[in-house]
C-alpha cells in the first residue's frame, strides 16, 4: 500500500473503479455486528414498520407517527429490506451508501481540479478514517446527510470553479440544488443551511460576491422545491401540527435549548476529529506554513475545504447538546486537506504505516462490537417467532425495546406499559418522549398502545396467552410474572408467556368479569 488502495486504471474507468471499491470497502463488514440501541435499532424498525404497513410516506414508531427526522433513510432502508431480507445489513445500506457518495465526490471533485493523485489520496484517507468508516455502517441518518451534505459542497464548488474558467457548469449546479433537496429529506434544514453557508462564505473568500448569485438560480430552485417539498406539504396535510413540531421543537429548541440529551463543551468536536483521526491528524502538521496557503494554484481548494471544515465544527459547536454523529459532515474537508498536506510523502513509509494502523483501528471496533457490548434483545427474537401464535399481543414493561420488531419481524405494534401521566416525560428526551411525542399525532392508536401499568391486570385478562418483555427483576414488582413462563432470558431482560388460566396466574389476576376472560 502507498498512496492509495484503489485501482489505476485511467480515463472513464477510474471513477468507476473507486465508486465500486469505495462501496465495497464500506459494505464488506456491515453484517459483523448486531444493531447497537438505541439508534440502529429505532430506525431499522422504523423502516420495517414502513415496509410491512405499506404507508410509505408517514414513518411511525411502534404505530405511531415519529417525525423526529424526514423519510430518506426510511425509504432507503425500507427497499433495502424489501430487497434483501431483515439482515442488519439491509438495514445499514442507507448509511453505507452515504459514505460511499461522500468519498466519490470528494474524489470526482479533487480529481478534475487537484489531480489523480491528490483525488486518490483523499479517497483513501477519507474511507480510512476510523470515524468515517464506522459511521459508514451505523443504521443513523448521520452518514446520509453527510454524504449528501458533502456532495452538494464539491457539486457546487465545481460549478464555481467552471464558470469562473469559462467552461460548462449548469449541471454540476443542477446536482448541488438535487443533493441538497436529498439532505433535507435526509435530516432536515442542515441538508440545505450548511451546503449553503459554506458554499457563500468560501465565494465571499475568494473576492466572487456575484457567483453568490449562483445559489438563486431558478432552474435550481425549482428543482430543489419539487424534491424537497411534496413530503413536507402532504404532512401538514395529513397532521395539522407537523411542520411546527418538526421545524420548531425538533430543529429550532432542539438547537437552542439545554433540555435535550448529551450536553458537551463548546470544544468536544475538534478534540473527537482528532482523535477519531488518528493517526491521520498527525500529518496537518505538514500544512503549517504560510507558503501552503499562499500557492494560488490550490488556494481556491484549500480555502474551500478549511471554510467548510470550520463552518461544520463551528455550526454543530453552538447548541450544547453534542453527539459525534453530527460532527460528520467536517470529516471529508478533514481528509482532503490531510492528503494534500502530505502530497510529497505518499511513497513513504510513514504514510503507508497511517493508512494500515487507520484501517485496523476501524476494524478492530467492528470486530470489538461483533464479540460483545451486545445490548440486542434478537436473541429472544428467536424463541418469541417460534412458539407465539398469529393475533397473541406483546407487551413491553417499563422499556421499549425498539430492535425486537425488526429481529422478531412483528406485523403490529406492541403495548406499553409506564406512567404515562407522569409531567416529566415531555421534558426528559429519551425512548418515553419519542412515543409520547408520537401519540400526540395519533390519540386514538396512543391511548390503546401507551397503557398505564396499574392496567396489566386486565389487560392480561383480555387475551388467552399475552407475551411480556421486561427486565427481569419486574417479576418482583409484578407479581403475575413470578408465576409466568419463563421463554427466554438475555443477561437483564426476559420473556415471559402469561397464560391467563394457568393455576398461578389465573388466581392472581382473578379475570372473572373481564369482556373475553370468559
Amino acid at each position: 500500500m502507498t498512496d492509495t488502495v484503489l485501482p489505476r486504471p485511467r480515463g472513464a474507468a477510474a471513477p468507476l473503479a473507486a465508486l465500486l471499491l469505495l462501496f465495497a470497502w464500506f459494505a464488506w463488514t456491515a453484517w459483523a455486528r448486531p444493531l447497537m440501541l438505541p439508534d440502529e435499532g429505532r430506525y431499522a424498525s422504523v423502516a420495517w414498520e414502513m415496509l410491512r404497513s405499506g404507508d410509505w410516506l408517514t414513518p411511525t414508531l411502534d404505530g405511531l407517527p415519529f417525525f423526529h427526522k424526514p423519510p430518506l433513510f426510511y425509504w432507503i432502508t425500507a427497499g433495502s429490506l424489501a430487497a434483501f431480507g431483515l439482515h442488519e445489513w439491509a438495514a445499514r445500506l442507507a448509511s453505507v451508501l452515504g459514505a460511499t457518495l461522500g468519498a466519490w465526490s470528494l474524489y470526482l471533485f479533487a480529481r478534475r481540479w487537484a489531480g489523480e493523485r491528490i483525488a486518490r489520496a483523499s479517497a483513501l484517507v477519507l474511507a480510512t478514517l476510523p470515524l468515517f468508516f464506522l459511521a459508514g455502517q451505523f443504521a443513523n441518518l448521520d452518514m446520509l446527510v453527510a454524504g449528501c451534505i458533502a456532495a452538494a459542497v464539491v457539486a457546487f464548488a465545481d460549478a464555481v470553479l467552471a464558470e469562473r474558467e469559462g467552461l460548462p457548469y449548469r449541471r454540476s449546479l443542477a446536482l448541488a440544488f438535487l443533493l441538497a433537496a436529498l439532505g433535507v429529506l435526509a435530516k432536515g434544514l442542515i441538508g440545505f443551511v450548511l451546503p449553503v453557508l459554506v458554499g457563500g462564505i468560501w465565494i465571499l473568500l475568494l473576492r466572487r460576491p456575484r457567483a453568490l448569485l449562483m445559489m438563486l438560480w431558478p432552474p435550481g430552485l425549482v428543482l430543489f422545491a419539487l424534491v424537497a417539498a411534496p413530503w413536507f406539504v402532504v404532512m401538514q396535510q395529513r397532521f395539522p401540527d407537523f411542520l411546527y413540531y418538526f421545524f420548531v421543537v425538533q430543529h429550532f429548541k432542539r438547537f437552542a435549548e439545554t433540555g435535550f440529551n448529551n450536553a458537551q463543551p463548546f470544544f468536544f468536536y475538534p478534540v473527537v476529529l482528532a482523535l477519531a483521526s488518528l493517526p491521520w491528524f498527525a500529518w496537518l502538521w505538514l500544512a503549517r506554513g504560510r507558503a501552503h496557503w499562499a500557492d494560488a494554484r490550490r488556494q481556491p481548494l484549500r480555502w474551500l475545504m478549511a471554510v467548510w471544515l470550520v463552518v461544520i465544527v463551528g455550526f454543530f459547536s453552538l447548541p450544547q447538546s453534542k453527539l459525534v454523529g453530527y460532527v460528520l459532515p467536517a470529516v471529508p474537508p478533514l481528509a482532503f486537506l490531510i492528503a494534500d498536506a502530505a502530497n510529497a510523502r505518499f511513497a513513504s513509509r510513514a504514510w503507508t504505516f497511517s493508512a494500515v494502523v487507520a484501517a485496523a483501528l476501524g476494524l478492530a471496533v467492528i470486530a470489538t462490537t461483533s464479540l460483545g457490548f451486545d445490548r440486542s434483545v434478537r436473541r429472544l427474537a428467536a424463541p418469541l417467532m417460534a412458539q407465539r401464535s398469529a393475533g397473541e399481543p406483546i407487551v413491553f414493561i417499563d422499556e421499549y425495546y425498539y430492535d425486537l420488531p425488526f429481529y422478531a419481524r412483528l406485523r403490529e405494534p406492541v403495548r406499553v406499559l409506564e406512567d404515562w401521566s407522569d409531567p416529566a416525560i415531555p421534558r426528559r428526551d429519551n425512548w418515553r418522549k419519542e412515543l409520547y411525542d408520537a401519540g400526540q399525532f395519533d390519540r386514538a392508536a396512543a391511548d390503546r398502545l401507551l397503557v398505564p401499568r396499574v392496567e396489566l391486570p386486565s389487560l392480561l385478562c383480555l387475551e388467552p396467552v399475552t407475551w411480556v418483555l421486561a427486565q427481569t427483576d419486574a417479576a418482583g414488582r409484578y407479581p403475575v410474572l413470578a408465576h409466568a413462563t419463563v421463554v427466554a432470558t438475555q443477561r437483564k431482560t426476559t420473556l415471559w408467556r402469561v397464560e391467563r388460566h394457568a393455576p398461578g396466574v389465573s388466581a392472581v389476576l382473578d379475570c372473572r368479569g373481564t369482556p373475553n376472560a370468559g
